[in-house]
């Protein structure tokens, strides 16, 4: 069997649907997973509500609803000619939920009410893909993955539960797939022990068709992007870009972990478990052939690999006694990271400093400003970019950083990783 995953570019528009129909059923020649993202923008939308309905700007979050439920049922009306068809019934049913939703009080933490109101994006999408499919007499089956992954309690990042998942799995789907050999399904949400719904971070739908081809032994995993598969640098920012025909597992995962969008740090390592390969292709060209990713063997000589990671803050720490920076100090600051939930995307420790670089986003730094200052003194600066080079020449990392401003420095043997301005 195999999984394809569609995103949200794919699907953001009644035209790109009909293409992704199209493509499901060209390549419906055995059992097949189908995992989509949200339509579009939703997601981005949907952020906005909830950012709106826990600042208790109530009618702000319903007017926000009520455009995108007007864009997204003018989408699936444009797909589906019976206005009596039962998905119309469904889409007004779960808006009905997140406006009853967004009429209650928040008194639950901002990413539980984050969870269950994004969630909603991927079930509209996947509704809507099932119903095109049967309406061309494809016989497809739609699948709420709430009820196959199951995770922790960490809403907006929760952590798989391998053991539970694997039993759904094979309980679940594995039979469905001998009877409706094509299963439509979600990306990004899964549901907590308590019944709850939880997402798997921003871009989580790579992971969970991962997931899937784990747990079902999948031959070959497919995530179809509006890039003609991977290159070695991104087009928008650098000229003279390379295709990258075939790659490796290792060098795709060094990719993700130094900032690549590409594809989700989370999605190669269950594909590398069991050594499933993953294409990465164009739904607007289906017929150039993408990037394949697989195990070392046979892969090509790669060209220099570069990656730019804007909106970056460089703290400084320095020990208020002017003591060593210890192992006690890095163990403090990790667990106050780890609390806050920020990732380190680069650092460096001396004597008595420590750099590192985050993501900028107001609200973390001003809650981590406030852990640091009572055992450190901190500086810090914001509206920095950390390049990344691997595989690299002298004379290239030289050209990119051509009159900008160095705060940091790092190389190793294949990596060179520069903070500046």
């Amino acid at each position: 069997m195999r999984v394809f995953k569609f995103g949200g570019a794919s699907l953001k528009d009644a035209t790109r649907v009909k293409n992704v129909i199209s493509i499901i059923e060209e390549n419906q020649k055995e059992p097949m997973v189908i995992v989509v993202s949200a339509i579009g923008d939703t997601t981005n939308r949907l952020e906005k509500i909830v950012e709106r309905f826990y600042r208790h700007q109530r009618e702000t979050a319903a007017q926000l609803l009520y455009s995108l439920q007007q864009k997204n049922t003018e989408i699936a009306k444009a797909l589906i000619a019976d206005e009596q068809h039962p998905l119309f019934h469904d889409l007004k049913q779960l808006y009905s939920e997140m406006a009853w939703q967004l009429g209650e009080k928040a008194y639950k933490p901002f990413d539980f009410y984050y969870d269950q109101l994004l969630s909603r994006g991927e079930l509209i999408s996947s509704l809507i893909i099932n119903a095109c499919l049967q309406q061309d007499q494809i016989k497809s089956h739609w699948l709420d993955v709430r009820s196959i992954l199951r995770t922790d309690h960490t809403y907006r990042d929760a952590k798989i539960n391998w053991e539970a998942s694997q039993k759904q799995m094979n309980e679940k789907v594995k039979p469905l797939l001998k009877k409706k050999p094509l299963i439509i399904t979600q990306g990004f949400i899964a549901s907590t022990p308590g019944g709850h719904t939880s997402t798997l971070g921003r871009e989580g739908s790579d992971f969970s068709a991962a997931l899937f081809a784990n747990m079902l032994d999948a031959k070959d995993l497919t995530i179809w992007k509006d890039v003609e598969g991977l290159k070695n640098a991104d087009p928008r920012l650098f000229n003279d870009t390379k295709d990258i025909s075939q790659i490796n597992f290792n060098e795709v995962i060094e990719m993700a972990y130094y900032g690549s969008n590409v594809i989700h740090p989370k999605t190669i390592k269950p594909l590398q478990n069991k050594d499933i390969p993953l294409y990465v292709k164009s739904f607007l060209n289906t017929k150039h052939p993408g990037t394949a990713i697989r195990k070392e063997k046979g892969i090509q000589k790669l060209p220099p690999i570069i990656v730019l990671k804007k909106k970056q803050v460089l703290i400084k720490i320095t020990t208020k006694d002017f003591s060593f920076i210890s192992e006690e100090n890095l163990s403090m600051l990790y667990n106050i990271l780890i609390g806050i939930k920020i990732k380190i995307n680069l650092m460096q420790t001396g004597a008595i400093n420590c750099f590192f670089c985050i993501n900028q986003r107001a609200d973390k730094i001003e809650e981590l400003i406030k852990a640091l200052h009572a055992h450190f003194k901190i500086t810090y600066n914001e509206g920095l970019e950390i390049l990344t080079v691997r595989h690299y020449k002298e004379g290239m990392v030289k050209k990119f950083t051509e009159g900008r401003q160095i705060l940091l420095e790092q190389r190793a043997p294949k990596t060179v990783q520069i903070v500046m301005r």
